[in-house]
Protein backbone atom coordinates (compact mmCIF):
# COMPACT_ATOMS: atom_id res chain seq x y z
CA UNK A 1 0.00 0.00 0.00
CA UNK A 2 1.21 3.37 -0.76
CA UNK A 3 2.39 5.23 2.17
CA UNK A 4 0.38 8.43 1.19
CA UNK A 5 -2.63 6.36 0.98
CA UNK A 6 -2.04 4.87 4.35
CA UNK A 7 -1.33 8.41 5.82
CA UNK A 8 -4.65 10.31 4.49
CA UNK A 9 -6.51 6.93 5.34
CA UNK A 10 -5.03 7.29 8.82
CA UNK A 11 -5.84 11.25 9.23
CA UNK A 12 -9.45 10.36 9.83
CA UNK A 13 -9.27 8.21 12.64
CA UNK A 14 -6.30 9.00 14.16
CA UNK A 15 -7.73 11.26 17.37
CA UNK A 16 -9.72 7.70 17.82
CA UNK A 17 -6.67 5.73 17.50
CA UNK A 18 -5.07 7.64 20.24
CA UNK A 19 -7.86 7.36 22.35
CA UNK A 20 -8.22 3.79 22.07
CA UNK A 21 -4.31 3.95 23.26
CA UNK A 22 -5.66 4.92 26.94
CA UNK A 23 -8.64 2.66 27.63
CA UNK A 24 -6.20 -0.10 29.54
CA UNK A 25 -4.78 3.22 31.63
CA UNK A 26 -2.27 6.01 31.20
CA UNK A 27 0.36 6.65 28.64
CA UNK A 28 2.94 8.86 26.97
CA UNK A 29 3.38 10.27 23.50
CA UNK A 30 6.15 7.67 22.80
CA UNK A 31 4.06 4.57 24.37
CA UNK A 32 1.08 5.74 22.12
CA UNK A 33 3.35 5.82 18.45
CA UNK A 34 4.97 2.50 19.69
CA UNK A 35 1.41 0.64 19.91
CA UNK A 36 -0.29 2.29 16.75
CA UNK A 37 3.05 1.08 14.85
CA UNK A 38 2.86 -2.42 16.56
CA UNK A 39 -0.71 -2.53 15.37
CA UNK A 40 0.37 -2.24 11.85
CA UNK A 41 -0.62 1.60 11.32
CA UNK A 42 2.87 2.64 10.79
CA UNK A 43 5.05 5.00 12.04
CA UNK A 44 3.49 8.10 14.05
CA UNK A 45 5.83 10.92 14.26
CA UNK A 46 6.01 13.08 17.34
CA UNK A 47 4.78 16.38 15.22
CA UNK A 48 1.43 14.17 14.07
CA UNK A 49 1.06 12.72 17.55
CA UNK A 50 1.43 15.96 19.92
CA UNK A 51 -0.79 18.49 18.53
CA UNK A 52 -3.56 14.93 18.52
CA UNK A 53 -3.24 15.21 22.33
CA UNK A 54 -2.66 18.88 22.82
CA UNK A 55 -6.52 19.12 20.79
CA UNK A 56 -7.97 16.00 22.74
CA UNK A 57 -6.47 17.59 26.07
CA UNK A 58 -8.07 20.99 25.25
CA UNK A 59 -11.65 19.65 24.37
CA UNK A 60 -11.19 17.65 28.08
CA UNK A 61 -10.94 13.91 26.16
CA UNK A 62 -7.61 13.34 28.30
CA UNK A 63 -5.93 14.74 31.09
CA UNK A 64 -2.19 15.21 31.10
CA UNK A 65 0.29 14.99 33.73
CA UNK A 66 4.05 15.95 33.62
CA UNK A 67 6.44 13.13 35.65
CA UNK A 68 10.41 14.03 36.26
CA UNK A 69 12.07 10.98 35.65
CA UNK A 70 15.03 9.74 37.36
CA UNK A 71 16.96 9.31 34.44
CA UNK A 72 16.51 11.40 31.03
CA UNK A 73 13.82 14.03 30.51
CA UNK A 74 10.40 13.80 32.21
CA UNK A 75 7.11 12.67 30.07
CA UNK A 76 3.51 13.73 29.74
CA UNK A 77 1.25 11.28 31.27
CA UNK A 78 -2.29 10.93 29.31
CA UNK A 79 -5.10 9.00 30.11
CA UNK A 80 -8.63 9.48 29.02
CA UNK A 81 -11.90 11.38 30.95
CA UNK A 82 -15.04 10.28 31.00
CA UNK A 83 -16.22 12.06 28.64
CA UNK A 84 -13.42 11.00 26.73
CA UNK A 85 -14.75 7.25 26.69
CA UNK A 86 -18.05 8.98 25.78
CA UNK A 87 -16.54 10.40 23.04
CA UNK A 88 -14.65 7.56 21.58
CA UNK A 89 -17.53 4.86 21.81
CA UNK A 90 -19.99 6.98 20.49
CA UNK A 91 -16.90 7.82 17.45
CA UNK A 92 -16.21 4.31 17.51
CA UNK A 93 -19.31 3.25 16.53
CA UNK A 94 -19.76 5.81 13.72
CA UNK A 95 -16.60 5.17 12.31
CA UNK A 96 -17.88 1.17 12.07
CA UNK A 97 -20.89 2.27 10.70
CA UNK A 98 -19.34 4.44 8.13
CA UNK A 99 -16.27 1.44 7.38
CA UNK A 100 -19.24 -1.06 7.03
CA UNK A 101 -20.81 1.40 4.35
CA UNK A 102 -17.16 1.71 2.39
CA UNK A 103 -17.01 -2.01 2.91
CA UNK A 104 -20.60 -2.75 1.10
CA UNK A 105 -19.74 -0.06 -1.66
CA UNK A 106 -16.46 -1.55 -2.44
CA UNK A 107 -18.08 -5.05 -2.71
CA UNK A 108 -20.55 -4.03 -4.66
CA UNK A 109 -18.18 -2.31 -6.96
CA UNK A 110 -15.96 -5.55 -7.09
CA UNK A 111 -18.85 -7.72 -7.69
CA UNK A 112 -18.74 -8.70 -11.74
CA UNK A 113 -21.40 -11.28 -11.27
Amino acid sequence: MAADRRSSWLKGVLDLLVLSCLTEGESYGYEIAKALAEAGLGEIKGGTLYPVLNRQEEAGLVEAEFRAAERGPGRRYYRLTEAGRAHLAAESAAWADFHRAVGDQLNVRGDTT
